[in-house]
């Protein structure tokens, strides 16, 4: 599973309690992946790096402050719910909002937040049919291509806020197409869980 106290996790200074909560949560991942499709049969046997420490790197990218932190197409709370763990710790005052349509799903993030003793909301509903959120940070984990997260962000992102998406071997023709309508300033951070894989964060989207 994963050491008493992970050394990925203690270089950024999370605390046992967090990190207990963590692993409260891979247990329930796993469980209710077996009823539901909440991450693929071939993490499963490697939930702790690929999904867990995967979804803690992101808020690495995060400003310090911020009130209102939006995850979009949650799924299994990922990183929704991890996000959720880390801000109860780094940033109690926060908002954490997940959108989910999918009702089983929604129905999961709320016993994940529930189990964990975390607050946070979780939206049933779709990311387009919600009124703009005004957002500080915007967050989506293998949801879509670029260019259509880009269109999430514009309605939901305050401006000065910051967009972070992880991104896989098809990054670089991703940002091409997303740029052909856009302009935005970003940035490509190195993952720390693969190699092939890069942190985008985004901000200042302008339609060309």
């Amino acid at each position: 599973m994963t050491p008493a106290h992970d050394p990925f996790l203690a270089e950024r200074n999370v605390s046992r309690e967090t990190e207990g909560r963590l692993l409260v949560f891979v247990d329930l991942l796993g469980k209710w992946t077996q009823k539901i499709n909440l991450i693929s049969k071939s993490t499963a046997s490697d939930i702790w790096r690929r999904h867990i420490l995967d979804s803690v790197q992101i808020y690495d990218f995060a400003p310090n402050k911020f009130s209102l932190w939006l995850d979009i197409g949650s799924g299994g709370g990922l990183p929704g719910v991890v996000v959720a763990a880390l801000a109860a710790q780094f940033e109690p005052g926060a908002r954490i909002v997940m959108i989910e349509s999918d009702q089983r799903k929604a129905a999961f993030l709320r016993t994940a937040l529930r189990e964990l003793g975390l607050g946070g909301d979780v939206l049933a509903n779709r990311i387009d049919a919600m009124a703009p959120m005004g957002a500080d940070v915007l967050s989506a984990r293998a949801l879509a291509p670029l260019d259509q997260l880009l269109a999430f962000t514009e309605r939901h992102l305050k401006p000065g806020g910051t967009a972070i998406f992880p991104k896989g071997k098809t990054v670089d023709q991703e940002i091409a197409d997303a740029s052909t309508n856009r302009l935005f300033q970003i940035e490509k951070h190195a993952s720390v869980t693969d190699a092939d894989a890069r942190i985008l964060t985004i901000k200042d989207i302008k339609r060309v």
